[in-house]
């Protein structure tokens, strides 16, 4: 293998762990979201059914594009935005040990979004 498959082969698994690992936070909130259940946190002051809603898009609809490779760095900024109000806004008050997550996710996404998603991916650049 070449630096250049090397290459695209980490975007790769930075684009489907860090997805799919977002997937685990994303799909029980569309799980809820489709039971009926719209009741939510509102960090942001835009309403509980707003904020589930978002959330759901940015933890499950986002992550699969960056999966795909489609669009990728474009797809991973609402996902970004998602990670900085979790980590930022959401558990501003807790612990380092309590926000490490949302900010793993967060620097995960922006190397994806500076990164791009290379060859291995629906766009293919």
């Amino acid at each position: 293998m070449n630096n250049t498959t090397n290459y695209n082969l980490g975007l790769l698994l930075l684009r489907v762990g860090f997805g799919g690992m977002m997937l685990t936070h994303g799909v029980p909130k569309l799980l809820k979201m489709l039971s009926g259940d719209f009741s939510f946190g509102d960090p942001i002051g835009i309403g509980e059914t707003a904020t589930l809603i978002l959330a759901v898009l940015c933890e499950v609809l986002f992550p699969l594009l960056v999966i795909i490779g489609f669009k990728t760095r474009l797809t991973a900024i609402p996902v970004i935005v998602t990670m900085a109000v979790a980590a930022f806004v959401v558990h501003a008050a807790d612990p380092l040990a309590t926000k490490e997550k949302a900010i793993l996710f967060l620097v995960g996404f922006i190397a994806i979004a500076l990164l791009g998603a290379g060859k291995y991916s629906v766009d293919r650049r």
